[in-house]
């Protein structure tokens, strides 16, 4: 599940914040149409890399087919569970992503991306508990994986356990440090605390590493908005989208916050 996806749920119950829930889904459907308008994906490009895919764009059946095709001749080689489970996770095929990822886990037991991405995608289908058990169950306390606990302080957070997520994002970050993605979402953890001023300075540590993806751009400028600092936030967006989009979502969090 994404932060913004996770956004959206949490978002809901919170004051001002619910009100912004619809600028979050904006943003990221902007993102991904800029994505796909300047960018020639390729079918047999990695999807768990790209994800620059939307449901039922012609990149996105190029895909499908050419994973489909790939695992109907081989069900148990790692990439390709993982990359056709992708693109049917983007695709909205989510229960099929499921059932996939759980052949691969069994297929490939000791193989702990095709673990991660199970419970991440089980998180996504509301099995919160279920997810967080194969994770566990994944974790090698002697050895762990960074990947690994950023999946599994996902789920904490959208379990409520806020403390326990935070303390398990840190644990990720002193074996992998300043990693932008698990960066990110702990940002976002913090936004959905409401404590926009952590959140910023996290997900700015985030971008400053130079290696965030656009993602980490689009949660660092719906941060800023929410905290009303509106021309910051159009800055930060338009690195991804087109300038005329990111100030038209920006007018629409103005609206939904009453600042228009």
């Amino acid at each position: 599940m994404t932060a913004f996806d996770r956004t959206e749920k949490k978002l809901l119950a919170s004051g001002i914040l619910r009100r912004a829930t619809a600028i979050a889904l904006l943003l990221v459907c902007g993102l991904a149409i800029s994505g796909c308008a300047t960018q020639k994906q390729r079918a047999r490009a990695s999807v768990s890399q790209t994800q620059q895919l939307t449901a039922g764009s012609p990149q996105m059946q190029k895909a499908l087919a050419y994973w489909g095709g790939a695992y109907a001749k081989d069900q148990k080689e790692p990439r390709t569970i993982l990359n056709y489970a992708a693109a049917l996770r983007i695709d909205g095929q989510g229960q099929q992503a499921e059932a996939i990822l759980r052949r691969g886990v069994i297929a490939n037991a000791s193989n702990i991306t095709i673990a991660a991405s199970y419970g991440k995608v089980l998180a996504e289908n509301g099995k919160l508990q279920e997810a967080l058990n194969v994770i566990d169950n994944a974790l090698d306390p002697a050895q762990p994986n960074w990947k690994m606990l950023s999946a599994k302080a996902a789920i904490l957070d959208q379990l409520g356990k806020t403390q326990l997520a935070r303390a398990t994002y840190e644990q990720a970050l002193k074996i992998s440090p300043d990693e932008p993605s698990v960066l990110n979402n702990l940002g976002m953890s913090y936004l959905l605390a409401g404590d926009l001023k952590k959140a910023e300075v996290v997900l700015k540590t985030a971008l400053n590493t130079g290696r965030a993806g656009s993602q980490v751009r689009q949660n660092l400028a719906l941060t800023l908005g929410l905290q009303g600092r509106f021309d910051e936030a159009v800055e930060v967006a338009q690195s991804d989208m087109d300038p005329n989009q990111a100030a038209e979502n920006v007018a629409y969090l103005k609206t939904m916050l009453g600042k228009a």
